[in-house]
């Protein structure tokens, strides 16, 4: 497979859990009700379901970036910018689009434009994404898209 401009990124599709919303409040010592409280969400008019926090939808975004380049480390750039909400049960889904290849002092490098939706309704964060695709002087024995070129299992 060949990655150039216009390649589109491999889909990353998640079913929201609520269960690690309150993980993740407690984790980021985040007193908002609305990520584990329905009926904060309720008294606030947002429906009924726990909202998601920004950072756990950021990650099924930095996600569907590490499984196609091959590894977080390889994440040199990442901006979003956030739309809307993700409620509990809702199905986000990563994806994104290859704008330009240049090559760098660490290697080959991928731009990329980024978004997550909610599968049936709207994109809930954009942004942008610079991803190493083969870092310079390596032997790790990888293709440009993160899979083994000896087996092509991918990661």
């Amino acid at each position: 497979m060949s990655i150039g401009v216009g390649t589109a990124l491999p889909v990353h599709e998640v079913l929201v859990d609520p269960r690690p919303m309150k993980t993740m409040a407690a984790l980021l010592n985040d007193p908002n009700p609305i990520h584990w409280d329905a009926g904060a969400v309720s008294a606030l008019g947002m429906g009924d379901r726990p909202v998601n926090q920004g950072p756990l939808n950021m990650g099924y975004l930095m996600t569907m970036l590490a499984r196609w380049s091959g590894g977080r480390d390889r994440i040199l750039d990442f901006r979003v910018r956030f739309l809307g909400n993700v409620f509990a049960g809702d199905r986000a889904r990563a994806g994104g689009t290859v704008t330009g290849i240049r090559t760098t002092s660490q290697g080959r490098v991928a731009d990329c434009e980024i978004a997550l939706n909610v599968v049936g309704g709207d994109a809930v964060l954009s942004g942008t994404a610079c991803v190493l695709l083969e870092p310079i002087g390596s032997d790790e024995g990888r293709s440009s898209h993160g899979q083994d070129q000896n087996d092509g299992k991918g990661i």
